[in-house]
């Protein structure tokens, strides 16, 4: 299972879901950096420094991100907004399995089905 870490923006609900599935998720708040206005560039960091993904639903921020660090993360797993929590949860996990050997550089983005 994917250890990860949930940008400011991400429901909570969602971080339990994926938890219940098997999931190390840590909070921006858990973490002590909820409402800080921490920049996209600083949680990235963090959570490479903690060898955790970043999940989000910033898409566009992160994608840059990936681009000017060369892939040089722990992986960033960009959602677009569902407001059916189990839903997307259940979207997340099933694109998260198809990375066994790990997430490290990767972009993963997981789409509301249209």
């Amino acid at each position: 299972m994917a250890a990860l870490y949930s940008n400011e923006n991400y429901p909570l609900g969602i971080v339990e879901q994926l938890r219940a599935l098997g999931h190390d998720v840590l909070t921006s708040r858990e973490a002590g950096n909820a409402d800080r206005g921490v920049p996209d560039e600083e949680v990235l960091a963090f959570a490479t420094a903690q060898g955790r993904a970043v999940i989000t639903h910033n898409r566009k921020h992160f994608f840059r991100l990936h681009t000017a660090t060369g892939g040089q993360h722990a992986g960033i797993v960009a959602c677009t907004f569902d407001p059916d929590e189990a839903r997307q949860a259940g979207r997340v996990h099933a694109a998260l399995g198809a990375f066994r050997d790990g997430l490290e550089g990767k972009v993963i983005r997981v789409y509301r089905p249209g």
